[in-house]
């Protein structure tokens, strides 16, 4: 569940920064199907996961964070 939280805000904010899948997972560092299962939620995102995606779409983890 948390997971899917998780891969739904990574999506929103991607295309909110116009960020298709394949630029996006170029930028991060990681392959496409791995930036596929976490916005699917069938990947829970680590921390260093998050770090780079939040470092690309200048915001914070914080700000990325699910909320409760």
């Amino acid at each position: 569940m948390e997971a899917e939280k998780w891969g739904r805000r990574i999506r929103s904010f991607r295309k909110l920064k116009g960020y298709t899948q394949v630029e996006f997972a170029k930028h991060i560092g990681y392959s496409v199907s791995i930036l596929g299962e976490v916005e699917r939620g069938a990947r829970q995102p680590d921390q260093t996961f998050l770090t780079r995606v939040s470092t690309v779409l200048d915001i914070s983890v914080e700000e990325l964070a699910p909320k409760e």
